[in-house]
């Protein structure tokens, strides 16, 4: 019984895995000053009040109230390096290490220009079209430095496949009729089985049995794990059904689709999850900004968002939209 009377009084936000190292030391540092500033009236109070201020540490995090949010607003970065805690929290951008940089959206409302929402990976990047008999692979060409990846031109890729056309009533680009009707052809009979392990490493092409990957749910957030670190995160179970049902829709659009390795077919499906306008379970989709928040630090960042469940099927830091 007494285990679960100290399970209920834990607050899981701030907590085990979600602790805040910083604000834990913070808070140690004021309940030492409060107990000795107490001890020197009275040695037992200084010892109750040191051990009352640990044990609500412990059970919630921190002693003073709104901790948490003064940290994650006001605490230099350098600081939480200290503790080895990333200043930047993680972006479910999908698979692989790509980021969502190479389909950047850059404004506050759904009308963004086509140069915008298929932009390159970098400025300084050789840029190749994968279209017309180009293949992935021809596609992925040498750069200055061997260990680089030339980037994929994304808009001319959507064009030249006929994945993408520009829009009938706005200057921005769109799902052409056809594959849009591909890609839900595949996410119905997703939506309906469930997008399991097995069904993910077939779809983003990784050699290697599916035993030795793991899905993991934490909260809304979909984590694809190898046994060398995460292969993918996506920020809702309705992105991740997005990109699988997009890479088959595609192994049957693209010419060598399946022999593309991940990263590029991470790039690809990053960038052409932002195009949908209807969610994968239903209703419409909506753009606007909000907040990413790891234990130590919030980020605002562009989302695309289910309307009718709140499922977010992109999202990029606003930080890097404005760059």
């Amino acid at each position: 019984m007494q285990p679960d009377v100290v399970d209920d009084l834990k607050d899981p936000e701030y907590t085990g895995e979600n602790r805040c190292e910083p604000c834990t030391v913070l808070n140690l540092g004021i309940a030492a000053v409060v107990s000795s500033a107490v001890a020197r009236k009275s040695r037992l109070g200084g010892l109750f009040a040191a051990g009352v201020s640990i044990a609500l540490i412990y059970l919630r995090g921190y002693l003073v109230p709104g901790t948490p949010t003064l940290t994650k607003r006001y605490l230099p970065p350098e600081v939480l390096r200290w503790f080895g805690k990333d200043p930047v929290p993680d972006v479910a951008s999908g698979l692989g290490a790509v980021d969502t940089a190479s389909a950047a959206a850059t404004g506050s409302d759904r009308d963004r220009s086509e140069s915008d929402r298929t932009a390159g990976t970098g400025e300084d990047d050789e840029t190749v079209a994968a279209g017309d008999g180009a293949t992935f692979d021809e596609a992925a060409v040498d750069t200055a430095e061997p260990d680089e990846r030339a980037a994929l031109d994304l808009e001319t890729f959507f064009l030249e496949q006929d994945i993408l056309e520009p829009c009938d009533d706005r200057d921005d680009l769109c799902l052409t009729d056809d594959f849009e009707a591909a890609w839900f052809d595949e996410i119905e009979p997703l939506d309906e089985s469930g997008v399991d392990v097995a069904a993910a490493v077939d779809a983003f092409g990784f050699d290697a049995d599916p035993d030795e990957f793991e899905l993991d749910e934490r909260d809304d957030a979909r984590h694809l794990l190898s046994q060398s670190g995460a292969a993918g995160r996506w920020p809702s179970r309705a992105a991740l059904l997005a990109d699988v049902a997009a890479s088959r829709a595609l192994a049957s659009w693209v010419d060598d689709w399946n022999a593309a390795d991940p990263e590029t077919k991470g790039e690809v499906l990053n960038g052409l999850r932002m195009f949908l306008e209807t969610c994968p379970s239903g209703g419409d989709v909506r753009m606007g900004e909000e907040v990413v928040e790891s234990c130590c630090s919030s980020h605002e960042v562009v989302a695309i968002t289910c309307e009718e469940t709140g499922e977010r099927l992109f999202e990029q830091r606003l930080a890097d939209v404005d760059a």
